[in-house]
């Protein structure tokens, strides 16, 4: 039997299932064009606009940290990465030359920037999108921080890196597989990706993901990519030094997700 209570419950409920799956990731689409054509782009001006705004703030040191244009009260290190970029500069002998493939304005470079000063020799090259590369050289720009169009573009302009890093891209690359095989060839002798989401099943799903409109109003497609199958792929050509896990965790079928990162030195 129906009472007000009984109704005010089930309201209540459907309303908080409405806001929470309104915004996060959800759905499992057939391919990348169908999720595509469901969704904005990368490309929004409104977008690139709040993450250049925040970078300066960085930059200019108004504001300690920003990650996907938000900004922080203190830096929220991925440690792991640390490490790893820190262990690879002490093979070089203090040299490290990083390609931040889709590193945004800049945001891991400036997040660990306290760290890159130790070292005696730092390139940190950021590959990205037309109007996020202009923005870039343009505004963000500065000492051991560029931006290039391509890995192609940054390897003929910058000569040999040490270290390709993948900070949460892969999901968010049409052709993932594709993409990371092109990179295996490039032979950089280290990769490193870092705060990565996968999925909890073994296989490959294609979802949409809404951002809320206090962040930026934004919705595109994503991959969450088979672990395992990922793992196996590198493998062929680099050893794991190292398996993590970051903090951050989301949500995908009312399952909990942690971002994972691999730390890979190419076999010689």
């Amino acid at each position: 039997m129906n009472t007000p209570r009984s109704n005010f419950l089930q309201a209540l409920k459907w309303r908080i299932e409405s806001m929470v799956t309104r915004y996060g990731w959800s759905g499992d689409y057939p391919d990348w064009q169908t999720a595509s054509s469901k969704c904005d782009n990368y490309s929004a001006p409104v977008i690139l606009e709040k993450v250049k705004s925040a970078t300066l703030k960085v930059k200019s040191d108004q504001a300690v940290y920003e990650r996907d244009s938000v900004l922080f009260a203190e830096i929220e290190y991925s440690w792991p990465l640390l490490a790893g970029l820190m262990w690879i500069a002490a093979k070089t002998k203090g040299r490290l030359y990083v390609t931040d493939f889709g590193g945004a304005l800049g945001s891991s470079f400036f997040q660990n920037r306290i760290f890159l000063n130790s070292l005696k020799d730092v390139q940190w090259n950021v590959v990205e999108q037309p109007s996020f590369v202009t923005c870039g050289n343009q505004f963000i720009a500065e000492g051991p921080l560029q931006f290039f169009h391509s890995v192609t573009d940054c390897l003929a302009k910058s000569g040999e890196q040490d270290v390709l890093l993948l900070s949460c891209v892969l999901p968010y690359l049409d052709n993932p597989a594709k993409v990371l095989g092109d990179f295996i060839q490039n032979r950089f002798p280290y990769i490193i990706i870092d705060n990565t989401y996968f999925n909890y099943e073994r296989r490959d799903r294609i979802c949409i993901q809404r951002v809320p409109p206090e962040i930026y109003e934004a919705s595109y497609p994503c991959w969450f990519l088979d672990y395992e199958k990922t793992r196996k792929m590198l493998e062929k050509e680099y050893t794991i030094v190292a398996e993590y896990k970051n903090d951050s965790v989301i949500r995908l079928d009312s399952r909990k997700i942690q971002y994972q990162g691999l730390i890979l030195k190419r076999i010689q």
